[in-house]
């Protein structure tokens, strides 16, 4: 008997911390993935590796190629947008049958307000596929202990250059 009150108390612990948890952020922005440098821009995705067995659907891309990312982040689909941030890191073609990424990569804010804090996204994106949901794994500053998830839609890319514009909808909640 001596055990039902401190289960009640649980309870409404619990469910008063549910009620009072904030909604997650909802952040948008584009990913400029610059594989092949224009005019405007270099190139700010780097092949590093070069793997040996070229993808069926596309025989110019291999199983184990691995890029070094450091892709701007703006506000609009135009590189011209203003600058939120960059995403940092690296994607590997880990399928020997699909265009699927393993990616692990930081975003990275440099202006607004959430400049100098960072989401962590670790994730294989089948990059075909016309809508993609990756996973949040954490962050920093005001995402410290960030969780949520990514939705990544192609708003364009190129098939000579390699080149695309990603749409990033974001939802985080952070532990802060």
């Amino acid at each position: 008997m001596q055990l039902l009150p401190v289960l009640i108390s649980l309870t409404l612990l619990l469910v008063g911390a549910a009620a009072t948890r904030k909604p997650p952020t909802h952040l948008k922005f584009y990913l400029h993935d610059i594989v092949t440098a224009v005019p405007s821009s270099p190139a700010t995705a780097v092949r590093v590796a070069r793997g040996v067995t070229p993808l069926p659907h596309n025989p110019t891309v291999h199983f184990g190629d691995m890029y070094v990312i450091d892709d701007p982040l703006t506000e609009g689909p135009n590189l011209s947008s203003p600058a939120v941030g960059k995403a940092q890191g690296s994607y590997i073609f880990a399928s020997r049958t699909d265009m699927a990424l393993m990616l692990t990569f930081n975003m990275v804010f440099t202006a607004g307000p959430h400049n100098g804090s960072t989401i962590a996204v670790v994730a294989r994106e089948p990059i075909l596929d016309p809508a993609r949901e990756l996973p949040v794994v954490g962050g920093t500053g005001a995402f410290r202990g960030a969780t949520g998830y990514v939705l990544f839609r192609t708003h364009s890319a190129n098939d000579t250059t390699f080149n695309s514009v990603i749409q990033v909808d974001m939802y985080v909640r952070a532990r802060v």
